[in-house]
C-alpha cells in the first residue's frame, strides 16, 4: 500500500491536494431503526471513512447559525434552543386507556332467557390510536370469550375517520362493527388523562346485570300454593257438555278475501275450544273438518320480547295471564282467536239454557248475517264512433279478446241463397249520373246489401262492384240504436240513401214478386200497392197494331226514346241482319212476333245483354201479352 505523500501538510491554499489513490467515497449512515421506527444518528466518520474534524458543529448548531441574524453586541438575548422532538411511540409508550362497557345479545332459541348481558373491557392505546375489546372469561359459560376485537384502528363512519380518545367518554353508546357497546365507567389513569386534556367526563353508571345469571343465584326450589279448584269435580260435572256457537269470519277487506262460516265448540269439562269449518257443496275447497284443534285458548299473554318464538314453542302457563272462558263467548259480539276475529251470530238451545242458568242472560238474539247480493250493474256502452258496424264495435266492451257477434243460425239456414234484386238509378244533380243504372241485391240470410253497376262502354265510368256486402243504416235512425234497411223498404219508387248517395228503385225481379206473395206482412200498404201496379202494368197485354205503322211502333214516343238510349249505349253492337234473320226463321207467318222462349234463346245465342236494365225495359215494351214479343222494334235498337 502506498502511503499518502501529502499527509501532515497544513491545510492552506496551495497545499491541498487530491488523493489520487483513494477508492472509497461512501457516506456514513445518518438514520437508524429502533424497535421498528426510524431514528436519526450522528455519523462518526466522514466520506470514505476519513476522520472527522474535532470542531465539527452539531445539526442543532448548524440550524441556529443558518437562522441567526446579526445583532448589536448589547442587543436581544440569545433565544433558547427548541425542545427536542419526542415521537408518540416514545411519549405514550405503554399508556393505555381502559373503559368498562357491556352490550346486549338476543337469545332467540331458549325458553329460560330472552337476552343476555355480556360485559367487556375497551382498551385504547395512545401510542398508535388503536383499540381492542376484551371480554373477561367466565368459567363454564359455554360462550367463546377472551379477545372480542383484536387491536386495530377502528373506523368511526363511512368517510374513513377513525375513533380517537376524544370520542370516548362515560355514559355513551359506542358502535363497533354493528355491535353497540354501552360505556359505564373507566379506570383512574383514564380519568386523569382525559381531565388533563380538558374533557369533562360524564358521571359513571352501574354495570347492567345478566338476568339469567341472577336467576341462577336464586334458590332452586320454590313453594307453590296449591289451587283450591278441583279439576276432577269439573270433569265429572260437565262431562259431555259442549257449548255450540255459530260464527262467521269476514275477510272481504283483504285481497281475494271472503266471508266464511264456522262452528265454535266450547267444552265445559276442561275449558278447551275447537273451531270447525262449515263446508257447502261445490264450494271448491278441500274438506278439512277443523280450522283449530281442541285446545285451551290464551286470552291475555305476558308481554314478551319481540324475538320470542311463539310460532315454534308451545305457550305454557307462565306466558299466559288469562285464558278464554265461557263468559267470553256472547252472541252478537266479536271474539278474536289467534289473530282472527269471529262474529258470533247464533247458538244452539243448550247454550241458551246454560247462559240463562249460569250467567242470567235470557235474551241471546239470533242475528241475520246473510248478505243480499247487490243489483247487477247495468253495462253501458260508450258512444258509437261511426267505424264499422255497432255490433262489431260493441264486442270490444264485452271481453278483452273480442269475438264475432252471434248470428241468427235459424234465419241463415232458412234464407240461405235467397237474394232480392232491384233495379235503381242514382238521384244526383250531376248530368253524368242520371243515366247510370244499379242493381241492388238484398241478402235475406244476413240482411246485407250489395250494389253492382253494369259496365257501359264508352261511358267514362268504370262499372263493377259499387258496394260490398254490408248493412246499411237508415239516415233517420239514432246512432246508438241503428235501424237497418229491410225488405219492406224496397219497393217501386222508394228512395234508398246509402252513405250519402240517394237511389230510386225502378224495377224488381221475378223472385221479389214471389217473395212478396208469401211475406206480404213485411211490406207497408204503399209498398204493396206500388209493386202490384208495377206487376199489373207488366202483365197487361199490348194492343194489336191496326196497321204497319202501329205494328212497328207499339210503344209510341216512349219506345223511340228507349231505342235511342239503347243505340247510344250499344252503338258498337251491330248485328241487326243476323238477328232479324234468326227471328224470321221462327216467325213463319211473318207476323212480327215470336214466342218468349224462342226470343230469349236467340238473344242468348247472339250474346245480347238481356240483363241490362234498358234491354229489360225494351223487352217489356215490345212484349205482346205473356207469350209473344214484337221483334221488329227490338231489332231496331241494334242498328247504327
Amino acid at each position: 500500500m502506498v502511503s499518502n505523500p501529502v499527509h501532515g501538510l497544513p491545510f492552506l491554499p496551495g497545499t491541498s491536494f487530491k488523493d489520487s489513490t483513494k477508492t472509497a467515497f461512501h457516506r456514513s449512515q445518518t438514520l437508524g431503526y429502533k424497535n421498528g421506527y426510524a431514528v436519526a444518528r450522528r455519523p462518526t466518520v466522514g466520506i470514505g471513512g476519513d476522520r472527522l474534524q474535532v470542531n465539527q458543529l452539531s445539526q442543532a448548531e448548524l440550524d441556529e447559525l443558518a437562522n441567526k441574524a446579526p445583532v448589536l453586541t448589547y442587543g436581544q438575548p440569545k433565544p433558547a434552543p427548541p425542545a427536542e422532538f419526542i415521537p408518540a411511540h416514545v411519549a405514550f409508550d405503554k399508556k393505555v386507556l381502559k373503559f368498562d362497557a357491556y352490550f346486549q345479545e338476543d337469545v332467540p332459541m331458549s325458553t329460560e332467557e330472552h337476552y343476555r348481558i355480556r360485559q367487556v373491557n375497551i382498551y385504547y392505546y395512545l401510542e398508535d390510536d388503536s383499540m381492542s375489546v376484551m371480554e373477561p372469561i367466565v368459567e363454564n359459560s359455554g360462550i367463546p370469550q377472551g379477545k372480542f376485537i383484536k387491536r386495530q384502528r377502528i373506523a368511526k363512519n363511512d368517510v374513513g375517520d377513525h375513533y380517537h380518545w376524544k370520542d370516548l367518554n362515560r355514559g355513551i353508546d359506542l358502535t363497533i362493527y354493528g355491535k353497540t357497546f354501552r360505556i359505564v365507567d373507566c379506570d383512574q389513569f383514564t380519568q386523569v388523562f382525559l381531565e388533563s386534556q380538558g374533557i369533562e367526563l360524564n358521571p359513571p353508571e352501574k354495570m347492567a346485570l345478566d338476568p339469567y345469571t341472577e336467576l341462577r343465584k336464586q334458590p332452586l326450589r320454590k313453594y307453590v300454593t296449591p289451587s283450591d279448584f278441583d279439576q276432577l269435580k269439573q270433569f265429572l260435572t260437565f262431562d259431555k257438555q259442549v257449548l255450540r256457537f255459530y260464527a262467521i269470519w269476514d275477510d272481504t277487506d283483504s285481497m281475494y278475501g271472503e266471508c266464511r262460516n264456522y262452528i265454535i265448540h266450547y267444552y265445559l269439562m276442561d275449558d278447551t275450544v275447537e273451531i270447525r269449518e262449515v263446508h257447502e257443496r261445490n264450494n271448491g275447497r278441500d274438506p278439512f273438518p277443523l280450522l283449530m284443534n281442541r285446545q285451551r285458548m290464551p286470552k291475555v299473554l305476558v308481554k314478551n320480547a319481540k324475538t320470542f318464538p311463539q310460532c315454534v314453542l308451545e305457550i305454557s302457563d307462565q306466558e299466559v295471564l288469562e285464558w278464554y272462558t265461557a263468559k267470553d263467548f256472547i252472541v252478537g259480539k266479536p271474539v278474536t282467536i289467534l289473530g282472527r276475529t269471529f262474529f258470533i251470530y247464533d247458538c244452539d238451545p243448550f247454550t241458551r239454557q246454560f247462559y240463562k242458568e249460569k250467567f242470567g242472560i235470557s235474551d241471546l238474539p239470533s242475528i241475520d248475517v246473510s248478505k243480499q247480493e247487490p243489483p247487477p250493474v247495468k253495462q253501458e256502452l260508450p258512444p258509437y264512433n261511426g267505424y264499422g258496424l255497432i255490433e262489431d264495435s260493441a264486442q270490444n266492451c264485452f271481453a278483452l279478446i273480442p269475438k264475432a257477434p252471434k248470428k241468427d243460425i235459424v234465419k241463415m239456414l232458412l234464407n240461405d241463397n235467397k237474394v232480392l234484386r232491384y233495379l235503381a238509378i242514382m238521384e244526383s244533380p250531376i248530368p253524368e249520373d242520371k243515366d247510370r243504372r244499379f242493381i241492388f241485391s238484398y241478402f235475406l240470410a244476413t240482411d246485407m246489401i250489395s250494389i253492382f253497376e253494369p259496365p257501359v262502354r264508352n261511358s267514362g265510368i268504370i262499372g263493377g262492384k259499387y258496394l260490398g256486402r254490408t248493412k246499411v243504416v237508415k239516415p233517420s235512425s239514432p246512432v246508438d240504436t241503428p235501424i237497418y234497411y229491410g225488405p219492406g223498404d224496397f219497393f217501386i219508387g222508394a228512395v234508398i240513401e246509402v252513405f250519402g248517395h240517394r237511389f230510386i228503385i225502378l224495377d224488381v225481379d221475378e223472385y221479389v214478386l214471389k217473395y212478396l206473395e208469401t211475406n206480404a206482412d213485411q211490406y207497408s200498404p204503399e209498398a204493396l200497392s206500388s209493386i202490384q201496379k208495377h206487376v199489373q202494368k207488366k202483365a197487361a197485354p199490348a194492343p194489336e197494331p191496326e196497321n204497319k205503322q202501329a205494328k212497328e211502333d207499339p210503344g209510341g214516343q216512349e219506345l223511340e226514346t228507349l231505342i235511342d238510349a239503347v243505340q247510344k249505349q250499344l252503338k258498337d253492337y251491330s248485328c241487326q241482319d243476323n238477328i232479324r234473320e234468326a227471328f224470321q226463321v221462327y216467325d213463319k207467318e211473318e207476323s212480327g212476333y215470336v214466342d218468349r222462349e224462342a226470343f230469349f234463346k236467340i238473344c242468348e245465342s247472339f250474346n245480347v245483354p238481356i240483363d241490362d236494365s234498358l234491354i229489360k225495359e225494351l223487352i217489356r215494351i215490345c212484349s205482346h201479352g205473356e207469350e209473344k214479343i214484337n221483334y221488329y222494334n227490338f231489332v231496331r235498337a241494334f242498328s247504327n
